[in-house]
């Protein structure tokens, strides 16, 4: 006579996978995140950097409208203080 024990064993593993496979998402979803954010920053600062060597040059006052809404100031002087800050 053959006697058998029926285990759960298959249906830990499938939750051992689920919660590592929940991992890796929230790990994967994070570091795009990270990565996004940082590139936002670089593209900010270069969009910056290129419009004040424009005005250096050129001193339109489109490239004004434009800095003024990257940098968050209304003033003129404040902006042209930040072109040279930018140029050094």
């Amino acid at each position: 006579m053959r006697f058998e024990v029926k285990t759960n064993q298959n249906r830990i593993s499938n939750e051992l996978y689920f919660l590592i496979f929940i991992f890796m998402a929230i790990l994967l979803s994070t570091i795009l995140a990270n990565i996004s954010f940082n590139l936002s920053k670089l593209s900010r600062y270069y969009e910056i950097n290129y419009l004040c060597k424009l005005i250096l040059v050129d001193k339109s006052s489109n490239n004004f409208k434009k800095l003024i809404k990257l940098t968050n100031q209304s003033n003129k002087q404040r902006i042209w203080d930040l072109c040279r800050e930018y140029s050094k």
